[in-house]
């Protein structure tokens, strides 16, 4: 038994990190027992993190089979043709002689649509061979991710339900799995059985050794210059993980402290977001360090060393699908504080976990930045926002509650505010704006006091989270998945209107946010 791994990357991120944890698992849950992994992709990983990976799986052969081709769309110098039969060719050589009996292929964020011609061709060769093919839901092309579409476009995919045709595919050796309850309800109105819910695996991690500890610890402390304490936001560096909300929260709760983030930019679209940020913490000397795993992490402390080198860990992200940095926080035992995810959420309190620090936004004395100029500045880039969607998309559009009245409120979420506002923020001295702001958020006094005194509520890892989130029951729930038969045919159409389903909730109000609008800093 062969299993086959697809990525367009295997950068450091949410979705390798899966892929390290639940491999194992996964051959030691497919009948027969796979005896060879394949990642399959359009980057290799660095060397450190490949050897960790074939050394984790014991005799288990593991190879890669990486063409440039098979990595994002925007990424690719030659045209779709060219694209195309490369694409098919390394596709075709990496599944020669493979059947249903001996082969398995786990596809991953496809839902993001950045290679579209990777997905199709994805489910026509599997489909060709009837070797399974699970299509594995991280992320959505439509999440507040709109400037893939233009690239979706040029790559010959003109319509949105050509897209959810790529990203979603009906044939019957095709499942789909989701990582949280949520979008696994959409999926099941219109796919029915051949969709199941996932959730990311995660266990009590084995603290490190007292060395190791030390060095990452001294590692810390070389590159920040102090023994300051560090708190640790474990992410890539991203827009949607609202970095500059974790700094604000840092220099309230913890004055002097570092805010620590972990992985590199991903993309070029996020390039001016991270120089913008990088820029305005070297003029104003703000205890913030970025992507302190970037590059070639052998020499580096692991993330869970970092974890348990830091006082705590923040997560403020706008959007995730699932919420994997919770989980690691308590798994490390840190104190965590995170914003409440309306789809993450659910699926940690079934779970069993309860988060003491959680809150909704961090609410903002409008005195803080220019008002008039951030009204302006947002109304501006809705439109253009707007503009740039599928024509099929914008009457869906709702207006944004920050857009709906012209009068000056009494206060706003912070993560309601494109980024020059949030720097604006960012430049009022942190002992100013707490006093501003300090009766609009009472909760953060009573954490600030906590913080001071190292009291911060650390999340337990209940017992009952075995059942979800071990590696047997990852691999238990993949392999029940597979073997599903399917009671009824999935009817024509299923995939456009799933989509549509998806497509409605993301463009409702409560779900815009100004950061996502675009690239532009």
């Amino acid at each position: 038994m062969k299993l086959l791994i697809v990525h367009c990357h295997y950068r450091p991120g949410g979705v390798r990190r899966v892929i390290e944890l639940a491999v194992p698992h996964l051959v030691k849950a497919l009948q027969p027992a796979a005896t060879e992994v394949v990642l399959v992709g359009g980057e290799a990983p660095d060397h450190g993190w490949f050897r960790t990976f074939q050394e984790r799986m014991g005799r288990v052969r593991v190879s890669l089979a990486i063409e440039p081709a098979l990595g994002y769309f925007s990424d690719q110098p030659a045209g779709s043709p060219t694209l195309v039969r490369r694409i098919r060719t390394h596709l075709e050589q990496c599944m020669a002689g493979l059947t249903p009996r001996n082969a398995v292929v786990w596809a991953h964020n496809q839902g993001l649509g950045r290679n579209l011609l990777l997905s199709q061709a994805l489910q026509e060769i599997c489909g060709a061979t009837g070797v399974p093919l699970v299509f594995h839901h991280h992320d959505w092309w439509f999440d507040n991710r709109w400037s893939r579409w233009p690239e979706m476009q040029e790559a010959g995919y003109q319509t949105v339900a050509e897209v959810a045709r790529a990203i979603l595919p009906t044939a019957t050796n095709v499942r789909h799995a989701t990582i949280n309850q949520a979008d696994a309800a959409v999926l099941e109105r219109t796919f029915g059985d051949r969709v199941g819910w996932i959730p990311n695996l995660t266990e009590p991690a084995v603290p490190p050794t007292a060395p190791r500890m030390r060095r990452a610890k001294s590692w810390l402390r070389e590159r920040l210059g102090d023994d300051a304490p560090v708190w640790l936001l474990p992410c890539r560096l991203l827009r949607r993980k609202n970095v500059a909300e974790a700094l604000l929260l840092t220099r309230w709760l913890r004055p002097g402290g570092w805010l620590v983030t972990t992985g590199d930019v991903s993309s070029a679209d996020e390039r001016a977001y991270a120089d913008a940020l990088q820029t305005a913490a070297l003029q104003y000397g703000w205890r913030l360090r970025l992507s302190v795993l970037a590059g070639d992490e052998t020499q580096k402390p692991t993330v869970p060393e970092l974890l348990a080198a830091s006082e705590a860990v923040l997560l403020t992200s706008l959007q995730e699908g699932f919420g994997l940095p919770n989980l690691e926080a308590a798994a490390a035992g840190r104190p965590l504080i995170t914003r409440t995810l309306e789809n993450v959420a659910p699926d940690l309190a079934r779970f069993g976990f309860d988060f003491p620090q959680t809150y909704q936004d961090v609410a903002i004395d409008p005195a803080l930045f220019d008002w008039k100029a951030e009204r302006q500045r947002q109304a501006q880039r809705f439109r253009d926002w707007r503009s740039r969607l599928p024509q099929a998309c914008r009457a869906l559009v709702e207006e944004p509650h920050f857009l709906e009245s012209a009068r000056q409120p009494k206060s706003v979420a912070f993560s309601r505010l494109t980024l020059p506002a949030q720097l604006e923020v960012l430049f009022v001295p942190a002992a100013t704006s707490w006093e501003t702001c300090v009766s609009l958020n009472p909760f953060l006094e009573r954490w600030r006091e906590r913080a001071t005194d190292g009291e911060l509520a650390i999340p337990q890892w209940p017992s009952s989270a075995a059942k979800w989130l071990s590696g047997a029951a990852y691999g238990a729930r993949f392999m029940e998945l597979l073997q599903r038969k399917p009671s009824k045919a999935v009817t024509p159409g299923a995939a456009e209107r799933a989509v549509d389903d998806f497509i409605r909730a993301k463009l409702a109000a409560e779900n815009q946010y100004p950061l996502l609008w675009s690239s532009e800093p």
